[in-house]
């Protein structure tokens, strides 16, 4: 099939914004708790109710704040902070003002920082510590459009979110609320920057209707059974500055789901368990870290073979979900014994009422999704990209089809171009970049169908599958065309692998850099009887590790033909790190960074 489209189920009116959703929540159910955040115990003690009385209430006094220092519709407000609650109050508060978010990511280096703010001629900036206003202040001479600086956090110099509400007490409400109501479905929302693998970050303009339209049809499409019931809720942990976490909030903010924010990686197991989510926004890495995590647990306490029986029991008990007579009765009996011993403390790790996670930035392996449908909690793969307001398909609760990224959301088409690349045309598609025509020109086809750059096909059902990335096909000096997504996906996800790039490209042979993850290279050790200070480096040429490493890159192999697969791989020293520019702030790798960092390191694979 070369095309597929379904109809959409909200049509979003001319006069539609994002602001509006505050306002009407707290006119229609006041006392209804909007958001939670955490108490003075932290993420993992008790979390506080806001009402959405009281969040349009805070929304009102910081955009009066905004309106009392000069903020004009249409103006660029910037963002830098990690997830938290003040992310949220900060970015409605924008809205309600008629400015435009420009999100920075919080890994954002001064010289990626210096580039967003001068690009998007940001009047205003909220900072979250006192770090990130050292960091501004460093170039700030040289970004004259910038005229305020507030901070989230105590410390620093920068006025305060107390003092700009402080300075807004005089502010109308009725100014406010002109302006909450003012913006239409059209005008600009939000301009986020494309992480990219080269060159400088794009700015992609998203208008309030682009964000309605991509929630509006997944919460009354596919992802209706996440709004059921009053006790609906979700904990965001992925950087809001990501248009993936940031159409969750907007869709819990108008579908009336719960919304809680955990800033701290180290703190999210036990935030999850407060906070207890009835579904879960994650990327891949983090179901790989989950699984290898319990995987190392259960080696370290001696109960290795009883995890991987559990593992394979899940992992069979999904397929058979997918066949007609489903499964049989030893599987069944099997997958109740495995429940008590292993997959009910699976869930409760994850706070226990989970029974959807979904997932998306790159690809989750086929096993892996089996596993977690499995173990009870179903991940719902999905496909989109910052200039399609997120997700432009996702797998339904009803209608998974694993090792797919699922059927187009209400009101999206897809189409595969005579070269296998996806279109994708509706209201989710962003209208360009920002001052960037050229860009804009180049990224769209005919009839307006937005050009991805990525490879897939359409199943009979309208299933999408991505095959790969035509801008990083690899060629070989052979003339085979490889897609090395499918071969660093199934290497990410091994216990002992953070990261992988491969490589070939002109070259004879596919090969692979990777990195060991230290949390796994350390039980690893103990295991394999290596010495306690060893380090990655000094074991890069040990046999014991190479084995262990080639394992990984055997599996990997499978998924190709033998002519795609990986004949020679490299150990790196360190892992891959968003603060050395060799990954994304997505967590993609970087190619070209990651090339030239490690130029020595490929050539000795063709040595």
């Amino acid at each position: 099939m070369r095309e597929y489209s379904i109809p959409a189920l909200a049509e979003i009116p001319a006069t539609a914004n994002l602001a509006k959703a505050v306002f009407r929540r707290a006119a229609e159910q006041p006392q209804v708790v909007m958001l939670r955040r955490p108490g003075p115990a932290g993420l993992s003690g008790e979390w506080t109710d806001v009402t959405a009385l009281r969040f349009r209430d805070e929304v009102t006094a910081l955009a009066k704040g905004l309106v009392a220092a000069g903020i004009e519709p249409g103006d660029r407000v910037a963002l830098m902070s990690h997830t938290r609650y003040e992310w949220t109050l900060i970015d409605y508060a924008i809205w309600t003002a008629g400015a435009v978010v420009v999100p920075v990511y919080e890994t954002s280096s001064a010289e990626q920082a210096e580039w967003i703010l001068s690009d998007s001629g940001a009047r205003a900036c909220f900072v979250e510590t006192a770090a990130f206003e050292q960091a501004i202040d460093g170039f700030r001479d040289r970004v004259p459009a910038l005229e305020h600086v507030w901070r989230i956090e105590p410390g620093g110099s920068a006025a305060s979110l107390a003092s700009l509400t402080e300075a807004g007490a005089g502010v109308e409400d009725q100014v406010v609320s002109a302006r909450a109501a003012a913006a239409k479905a059209s005008d600009l929302a939000t301009v986020i920057y494309t992480s990219g693998t080269t060159g400088r970050p794009k700015g992609c303009e998203l208008t309030h209707g682009n964000l309605l339209a991509a929630v509006r049809n997944a919460f009354l499409g596919p992802l209706v059974a996440f709004t059921g019931s009053d006790e609906s809720g979700t904990l965001l942990f992925l950087p809001l500055a990501h248009v993936f976490a940031r159409i969750i909030e907007v869709g819990c903010i108008e579908a009336g789901i719960v919304l809680g924010h955990c800033a701290d990686l180290n703190a999210l197991l036990p935030a999850l368990a407060a906070f207890r989510p009835t579904f879960i926004l994650a990327v891949p890495r983090v179901f790989e870290k989950v699984y290898n995590s319990a995987e190392q647990r259960a080696v370290s306490e001696k109960k290795g073979a009883v995890f991987g029986r559990a593992a394979r029991t899940a992992i069979a008990y999904s397929e058979a979900l997918d066949s007609p007579g489903g499964p049989g009765f030893g599987l069944r009996t099997q997958h109740a014994l495995f429940d008590r011993l292993v997959y009910a403390k699976l869930r409760a790790a994850l706070g226990g009422r989970a029974d959807y996670a979904v997932s998306g930035g790159a690809a989750l392996t086929e096993r892996l999704c089996h596993f977690f449908r499995g173990v009870g909690v179903t991940v719902l793969q999905g496909y989109g990209l910052t200039e399609t307001t997120a997700a432009a398909t996702v797998n339904r609760p009803d209608r998974n089809k694993i090792g797919t990224v699922g059927q187009p959301l209400p009101g999206v088409g897809i189409k595969i171009a005579e070269d296998g690349e996806i279109l994708i045309t509706g209201g989710i598609v962003f209208p360009g970049y920002w001052h960037n025509e050229t860009a804009t020109k180049e990224t769209f086809a005919e009839e307006g169908w937005f050009r991805t750059g990525d490879l897939g096909a359409l199943d009979d059902e309208g299933f999408l599958t991505i095959t790969g990335r035509k801008k990083e096909i690899i060629v070989t000096a052979g003339g085979k065309n490889v897609a090395p997504a499918v071969l660093e996906d199934r290497l990410r996800s091994h216990a002992l692998i953070s990261q992988a790039m491969v490589v070939g490209d002109g070259r004879p042979y596919i090969a692979a850099l990777v990195t060991l993850d230290p949390e796994a290279f350390e039980p690893w050790k103990a295991r394999a009887g290596k010495p306690a200070d060893a380090t990655i480096a000094s074991l890069r040429e040990d046999p014991d590790l190479l084995a262990a490493v080639q394992a990984a890159v055997d599996d990997a192999n499978q998924a190709v033909s033998r002519a795609e697969s990986i004949r020679r791989f490299r150990i790196l020293d360190d892992d891959f790190t968003v603060e050395s520019g060799q990954l994304s702030a997505k967590m993609g790798i970087r190619r070209s960074v990651l090339a030239k960092d490690f130029a020595a390191d490929i050539d000795a694979l063709y040595a």
